[in-house]
Order: C-alpha cells, then structure tokens, then sequence
C-alpha cells in the first residue's frame, strides 16, 4: 500500500508541494512565488493561469526531489486562499478577468448598498455566518459578472464557472471533469447555508449570480476525482481539500471543541472548534465550516481573521525598500529595545475581526525624530501580536473560556522576537509544532485518512510534536500600557475612507478594461 501523500499549497503569495511520509514528516517539498498584482489602490488581483504553472511545476519538482515512484503516492491533498474568486470559460478554460484576491477592496460601495441605510452588515450572518464585506467571494463573482464585457450573458447561458482556488485546480487537474469545491471553501463565499451546506438561492438572488457558475460542494476528507491531465501524477486520487486555515487547524490536530491555533501567513487566522454547533459570536468573530470526514457531520468554529501580518513585511520590503529580503525584519528589529513608540496598525484593506471596519486605513503613530528603521521593523511586528491578542480577546468574550496557551503555525513563526512578544502581550505560554507547514499537512492528513494512510483522528493526533514554547516574561503593568497604546493607535485608523478616499481607491462602478 502507497504510504506517502502528496499535499498542494496554494497560498496568497505563493504555491507549494509537499510530500509527507506516513509518520507526518516531510520528505520533499517545492515552492513558487506568483506575482501579486495591484492596478489601482485597494485592488489586488492574481493570474489564474500563472497559478495553475506554478502548481504543475512545484508538484513536478517535489515528487522528483522525493524520489519516489507516482505510485508510492496514496493520494493528493490541496490546500488553497480561500475567498480569493476566479471565473472562467468552461469552453475555452482561460479566465475571463483576473482573479480578485480575499484583501481586494473595489466592492465596498456594493457592499455598503447591501447593508443599506442602516449599515446592516451582520443581515445575513444567521444564514451564511459571515458579515458582509468585501473580503468573501461573492461580491467579486457579482463585480466580475458586471465589469467584463459578456460576462453576465455568458454566465446565464452556461458557459462560466467561478471556483475558488481549489476548484480551479482540480478543474484543470481532471481535464474539465470536476467542478467541485469543499464545505469549508464554499462556506467563505457568502453563498452558502451554513446549517444545510448547500448554496443558498436566497443568496445567489442577492447578488444576482447564476447557480450554474457554481461548484458541486463536497466533504474535506473523502475521494472526489482521480488526475487525468497531469501525467507525472496520472491515476492519483484528489482525497482531500480544505480552506488554509481549516487545514492549518487540522494540521494542528485542532480537532475537539474547544481547541484552537493562529496562523501566521499573509495574515493571520486564529481559528477555535466548536464541534458540531454553529455558534454566532456577538464579539465580532466569524463562523465557519471546519472540516467535515466523508459522510459524517460538518465541524464548525469561530475565526478571528486579521488581513495583514507577513505581507505588511513584504511591504516593508517591495514598497518602502527597508529591507531587501524578508527575513531581515528580525535582526533590524532587534537592533533597537523597543518600539521607541511607534505603532503601526496595517488596516491597508479596513480592519477585519473583531472591529469590521471597512473604513478604516492603514496608521504609523506615535513618530518623533527618535524613531529610526530599527523602530518601525519592530512596530511591523508587535503589530501582529497586537492583532491576535483582539481576536483572542473576543473569543475570551464569546466562549467565557481564556486560553491556556497558543498554538502556532506559519512562516512568521520562525521569528523568534515575534514569539516572545506574543507571548508576553497575550500573558499565555506559545507553541509551535516540529511541522511549521501545517496547512500542507492538514491537506495532507484529510487526503490520507479518506484512501487508508491514516485511520482516526486520534491516530494524527499522536504526531504531533512540540518543537519550542515561548513563556511571557513581560511584567503586567507594562504589558497593560502597550496594550492601551496600540487600542488607541487602532482607533485613530478609524474613519478614514469618505468619497475622497474612495474616489482615489477607484472604487466606482466603470467597466473592467
């Protein structure tokens, strides 16, 4: 029996594969970088195609690095951003515009129409679970269908379909066969109930989409197509799909209620189960589908996310050219004691849980001339910290329960100064695993467990292993007038977008060109 699985990443800023041994330990691993492309301020967008190259060429290169045959692979998982929209022709395969990225903002006037003269933007959170905004799936399908020339005429007649980045790749990985997408992707685009798990007309009316464009919704854990259309991996099953953060909990082995991780990527998601219950948070957290295994009941938690975390060190990097690689920001943040009282609250598209406030833009605060680059490479990353204290604050408020500790995934997790202020600031011990890649091998795991690699959750939950633990050593007063300084850093981003704003941003109604 194959004893290995292959797991496809598809990240915001890059695609990676990577090959797990049955113990959970990576044996192989690829990665590619996409471009990330912005044509107006608050737009964000990628190539579709260009994702779908870096998919075929990381998968090639894990499987030759592995030196293992196709068939020591027992199946293929992926793993993908989840909100980010791309629609395109069935008859032709090409997309028909870009696809329009989770952080893109251009729909807000939309939204803020949906809401209406009230500003009801929880309207819909007992069907779908989510606020309105910007951030999920079904306002940019609505903006692509409006903007693209054709677009809508084609969309009624049949010919285009949306998906998310998961459903785009197993379309192309089974030649057109499978248009599918897992419960936990479909419950972030706004379409779908989250108590029946199938679309919901009421929503595909409000946004005025065709039900046709939309994917067959399938379990997280279970066989869904075999790959046709990519020879070196011909015949594999696809077995398993989850939203990233779903699969970074499942990689954590985050299974029971009650257990949580945050994951510190592009931004950062602090996702916490709640079983079987959908519960609703007062406190401004989301809920969504976890996971579900093959026929079994849907899991469902609450999540906390936070849109700018690593990429506001990419801005560091591409857009200011304070530093030449990422992994510089740790040493130049080290190089100065503190903040010298700066606080950068990166609201660059509004601020997500717990506040909600599209209005919102980015703030540096609290500059003197003291202020060197040593300074704001350590307010970039306080600002992270910062960040999940809020959302960990309102899971507090939500559940009456405080944490007794954070798990930790994700590549900022290898910053060793970020660790240790999260720690101090959230006052609880931090936890990283022996496996970082947790949203690799949570896609690994749902794939493994529905073709026999592993059996029961109890078994993934023996793998795992704790590789470093971060104590809170900062004294309470302290930790207290930080917390006060950033809460008023967040407040004055507040209100910031008006129609100037928005005419600068270019959030009109103008055909896409």
């Amino acid at each position: 029996m194959a004893e290995h699985v292959i797991a496809l990443d598809q990240g915001t800023t890059s695609t990676r594969a990577i090959v797990f041994d049955a113990g959970g330990r990576i044996v192989a691993a690829a990665a590619r970088e996409h471009a990330q492309i912005f044509p107006r301020a608050g737009w964000v967008e990628h190539d579709a195609a260009e994702i779908w190259t870096a998919a075929q060429d990381v998968l090639e290169r894990a499987l030759a690095d592995s030196g293992l045959d196709a068939s020591a692979i027992a199946a293929l998982g992926i793993t993908n951003q989840r909100e980010t929209a791309v629609v395109w022709d069935r008859r032709t395969g090409r997309p028909v515009h870009h696809a329009i990225v989770w952080q893109d903002t251009r729909t807000q006037p939309a939204i803020d129409r949906l809401a209406g003269e009230h500003a009801d933007y929880n309207r819909f959170a007992d069907l779908t679970g989510l606020p309105l905004a910007t951030y999920f799936s079904a306002s940019k399908i609505a903006w692509i269908l409006d903007h693209v020339p054709g677009a809508r005429a084609d969309a009624e007649a049949g010919h285009l379909l949306f998906g998310t980045p998961d459903t785009w790749l197993v379309w192309n990985l089974t030649g057109g066969e499978r248009h599918i997408t897992d419960v936990t992707n479909a419950s972030r685009t706004l379409l779908m109930d989250l108590a029946t798990l199938e679309w919901s007309d009421r929503m595909l009316e409000v946004f005025g989409i065709p039900r046709a464009m939309l994917p067959e919704i399938v379990s997280s854990s279970a066989v869904v197509a075999d790959i046709t259309a990519f020879a070196p991996l011909r015949g594999t099953p696809i077995a398993g799909i989850l939203g990233d953060q779903q699969a970074a909990t499942f990689g954590q082995a985050a299974f029971r209620p009650g257990e949580s991780k945050n994951t510190y990527g592009t931004g950062n998601f602090l996702l916490v189960g709640t079983g079987e219950r959908i519960v609703r948070s007062p406190h401004g957290l989301i809920t969504t589908v976890g996971y579900r295994i093959g026929d079994e009941p849907a899991h469902y938690a609450v999540e906390g996310s936070i849109a700018v975390t690593g990429s506001l060190v990419q801005w560091l990097r591409d857009n200011l050219g304070l530093i030449a690689e990422s992994d510089e920001v740790g040493p130049l943040a080290a190089s100065v004691p503190d903040n010298g009282g700066a606080y950068f609250v990166p609201a660059f598209s509004g601020l997500f849980a717990p506040y909600w406030r599209p209005d919102a833009r980015g703030a540096l605060v609290g500059l003197t001339r003291y202020v060197n680059r040593g300074h704001i490479a350590r307010a970039v990353l306080e600002a992270t910290a910062f960040q999940t204290l809020d959302v960990i604050d309102a899971v507090v408020a939500d559940t009456g329960t405080s944490l007794g500790e954070l798990r930790v995934d994700g590549g900022m997790t290898r910053n060793g100064l970020l660790m240790q202020f999260q720690s101090d600031i959230l006052g609880i011990p931090v936890v990283r695993p022996e496996v970082i890649e947790t949203t690799a091998l949570g896609a690994a795991y749902s794939a493994g467990l529905a073709t026999g690699v592993w059996t029961t959750l109890d078994e993934l939950r023996g793998h795992w292993r704790e590789a470093q633990r971060w104590e809170p050593q900062m004294p309470g007063d302290e930790r207290d007038r930080r917390i006060r300084m950033w809460r008023k850093a967040v407040r004055r981003s507040f209100d910031w977008v008006d129609e100037d704003a928005r005419i600068l941003m270019g959030t009109t109604d103008e055909p896409a060109t």
